[in-house]
């Protein structure tokens, strides 16, 4: 047996060893034992690689009473062959045997028997004398040769299944927008994905959920200090040693193990969440702890400002100040209705918060985690803003003391004493609770001393207001002159100061020259983006706020919150921002490939996009957009998603920018409307260019038009087709309806494609720019059919399929335009 420790110092010689024969029965097949696999090694259905410790075993293996086979990884010395991961796990090998090998790319497929591919490591860098390891942690690791030891290309604990092993991750890394999360089996027998999930939510307030397909069936409440509430299991105990983390590129929750004990954490086909280890005197598992433990782990089990106390015999009750909505189904013990408001009378009318103590704190549609406000300030401005529905103090280890904010209806709160955490709940001043029924002398004073207040209030009030008025007018006169020369600060609706890197004007004149025309590489409604190079070296894309522009403060804003905040593979980075006086300024990292549209529109240059470079870009874009409406810490809406907003990087890899059009949404918040509407003709949606409403199927028809541009590397906007005068999409829908879908792909990627691949690309762009919001698809369900065989439903007619000649102006239009703005009012649309 190797010494994990020198192991790695030979790992470069892998290809060379010997190959070590072993005979052990396994599901039950006879398997010979090797090392480790590399180009000049395949494994094949009656072969095992054998990790250098011998605690793991990696090969092929059939489920009791299953004739399908499966790559997996399993513990080598518990008897009932326990596996910890599956590669194929959706796509079995069906009577057949199956080889584990590398493909041109140096990446890992399993291929059954007449030569499919099954499956694959689909690593993002092609691998140079590829070799792949099973290290003793049981994580299988596909490396270069001649690389660091520990340099991974690809990694099996980047893709758990149903287990949780020591040294893995369970979240996110934000850099990359990698989701580490857990799914159980379909059942005892099928690998394949069952219906529940055992994830990190990090919107906000970092907590474990377990859903029901998308249904949430338990939470765990907020990361607080060292531990997550209501998962006291997953704190340090005498068999593990947890690690939260917490920070700008990852949040994820990990364990270590104390001692020699052989620990899991797995979700079982029936959503049961159990962390165990193996007691090998008794060759059984033993639960250790239990993640969903009684009635009142079950989501919501009390509805809205329901809280829930294991402890009671009516589990339910309503938290001060409310009452059952439907009294009768709380008789019968029917909770889920949850409570109202007794009185209602909380906008500035004397109301005041009600402390409650030992809580999980609650889930909520809409909620504000402010790292930097003081308890006493958060109490100041939830009081001020009438839909603040409660607050509490938060400690998030590595991001300090603050405070979080609800908005919108509270659920699932329970009773967790030695836990639990305070809760400061809203109350009409009806229903605050006196501490104590002796009223001192001292108190009846202050009494008497409010009713005589209370007779001139008003005047006092008038007097007031009138002053305030006053005050008010010059603080807004004072604040203009200062306005440039302070930090950038977040829009109220976010309530939070943003840290975010300021440099200095002579900085950014001497990185582009003072502005010179040669180092001009762009223009559009913000104003012009400069090329620079800054002291150190390191290219940067400088864009200037123009006075003439169509965007103004608010936009700056816009763009420095979102893009601040997010963090993603396929979104631009904000390095900085400069501001001095009426100059406003952004720094981003440089995209030397430019934008999408300054390729793709050109006939030369459009050449460069091949169609494997063509469907990275579409799938980049996709992934971006999904964390943008679904997995960042921000639910955003970005409603100018257009090829000249896509920027490419030096291996063209896509970035979507410019967010000062962007809107937040709230957790649950499916849709909005404006007055406002903004964005780019050609791209806008009949529903937000007609009525002002948008929501992520805005951005998913838009996704759509850019979809169908990609693939034919043609305008929506401005398209002229001799035979009619329907714009991209109409041509589109045409020629799907005659059959004759692949004349619409360019011709410079002739013999580039599959035909199915070109089919499927253009069906889901379809899908995407119907007419009916409700039709289109969400961008999890587009990645999905991007990215398998699934079958899809014939699309409805698009909107806006007919080109009507309007005025032409490029920057962002239809209608009657604003001269100095991208908004405009809409009154006659055709979208049949």
């Amino acid at each position: 047996m190797k010494d994990p420790k020198t192991y790695g110092e030979t790992e470069a010689s892998l290809s060379s060893l010997a190959v070590c024969f072993t005979l052990i029965s396994l599901f039950p097949k006879v398997l010979v034992a090797i090392d480790s696999i590399s180009p000049t090694k395949s494994i094949n259905d009656s072969q095992r690689i054998v990790s250098p410790g011998e605690n793991f075993e990696l090969g092929f293996f059939s489920p009791n009473g299953s004739t399908n086979r499966y790559l997996g990884i399993w513990y080598k010395h518990i008897p009932d062959h326990t596996v910890v991961w599956v590669a194929n796990r959706d796509s079995p090998l069906i009577n057949s045997t199956g080889l584990l090998t590398f493909n041109n790319d140096g990446m890992l497929v399993v291929l059954n028997q007449s030569g499919s591919v099954m499956w694959s490591s689909n690593s993002s860098q092609a691998a140079k004398k590829p070799i792949a390891l099973l290290l003793d942690s049981g994580n299988f690791v596909l490396k270069n040769g001649d690389g660091n030891s520990e340099d991974y290309l690809w990694q099996s604990f980047d893709y758990p299944c149903d287990t949780l092993l020591p040294g893995m991750k369970l979240g996110w890394n934000l850099r990359n927008g990698l989701n580490r999360h857990l799914t159980s089996w379909k059942n005892s027998v099928d690998p394949s994905s069952g219906d529940y999930t055992y994830s990190m939510d990090n919107r906000g307030i970092p907590q474990l959920i377990i859903r029901k397909g998308t249904t949430k069936v338990f939470r765990s409440g907020p990361w607080y200090g060292e531990r997550l509430i209501r998962d006291p299991g997953l704190a340090e105990n005498p068999v593990i040693k947890p690690n939260l983390v917490y920070n700008d590129t990852d949040v994820y929750y990990s364990y270590e193990i104390n001692g020699n004990i052989t620990s899991r954490f797995v979700v079982s086909p029936t959503g049961y969440v159990q962390h165990i280890t193996w007691r090998a005197q008794h060759s059984e598992w033993n639960p250790i702890f239990n993640v969903v433990e009684d009635r009142c782990d079950a989501y919501g089990r009390c509805g809205a400002y329901g809280c829930c106390n294991i402890l009671n015999a009516q589990i339910c009750e309503c938290l001060i100040g409310f009452e059952p909505r439907s009294p009768q189904d709380w008789k019968v013990q029917y909770w889920s209705g949850g409570c109202v408001r007794k009185d209602t009378k909380i906008c500035r009318n004397g109301e005041g918060f009600q402390k409650l103590s030992g809580l999980k704190l609650p889930d909520s549609s809409n909620f504000l985690v402010n790292s930097i406000l003081s308890i006493k300030d958060c109490e100041a401005e939830c009081l001020k803003d009438c839909s603040c529905v409660a607050y509490a103090p938060l400690f998030i280890r590595g991001s300090g003391s603050g405070c979080v904010k609800w908005f919108g209806d509270m659920i699932d709160i329970r009773e967790v004493s030695a836990f639990g955490l305070d809760l400061y709940v809203r109350v009409a001043a009806s229903e605050l609770v006196v501490e104590s029924n002796v009223i001192t002398n001292k108190r009846r004073k202050h009494i008497v001393l409010a009713v005589a207040l209370s007779a001139v209030f008003p005047v006092m009030l008038i007097l007031g207001l009138v002053s305030w008025f006053v005050i008010f007018q010059r603080k807004r006169i004072k604040d203009r002159e200062a306005e440039n020369q302070v930090r950038v600060r977040r829009d109220e609706s976010l309530d939070n100061a943003l840290e975010l890197p300021l440099f200095e004007m002579a900085i950014i004149e001497a990185a582009t020259d003072s502005f010179s025309v040669a180092n001009k590489i762009g223009e559009g409604g913000f104003g012009s983006v400069y090329k620079g190079r800054l002291q150190s070296g390191e290219e940067v894309a400088i864009k200037r706020l123009e006075e003439s522009s169509g965007q103004g403060v608010q936009e700056f804003k816009n763009e420095v919150i979102f893009i601040s905040q997010l963090q993603h593979r396929n979104l631009v980075k904000l390095l900085g921002c400069c501001i001095k006086q009426e100059e406003r300024m952004l720094v981003y990292e440089y995209m030397p490939n430019r934008s999408l549209d300054y390729l793709i529109f050109d006939e030369e240059k459009r050449s460069s996009l091949n169609w494997r470079k063509r469907l990275h870009i579409i799938t980049g874009i996709a992934r971006g957009l999904l964390y943008l409406h679904r997995d960042s810490r921000l639910r955003i809406i970005h409603r100018d998603l257009k090829a000249g907003n896509i920027l490419l990087d030096s291996e063209m890899n896509p970035r979507i920018s410019d967010f000062g059009m962007a809107r937040l949404f709230g957790g649950d918040q499916t849709e909005a409307k404006t007055k406002r509407v903004v964005g780019t003709h050609g791209y806008m949606s009949p529903e937000y260019a007609i009525d002002g409403h948008f929501s992520i199927k805005s951005d998913v028809f838009s996704f759509g038009v850019l979809l169908l541009e990609i693939l034919s590397g043609k305008k929506n906007r401005g398209f002229f087709h001799p035979d009619h005068n329907l714009n991209l999409l109409g041509h589109a829908w045409k020629l799907w309806n005659e059959g004759k879908t692949l004349e619409l792909m360019d011709p410079l990627l002739e013999n580039q494609f599959s035909t199915s691949e070109a089919v499927r690309c253009i069906h889901v762009a379809l899908l995407c720019v119907q007419q009916k919001t409700d039709d289109r698809p969400t961008m999890s369900r587009v990645l999905l059919m991007l990215d398998s065989e699934t079958v899809l439903h014939q699309p409805g007619r698009p909107g806006f399929y007919t080109e009507r000649f309007l005025a032409e102006t490029e920057s962002s239009s239809m209608g009657r335009m604003n001269s100095h703005s991208n908004e405009m009012t809409v009154t006659l649309l055709d979208g049949r």
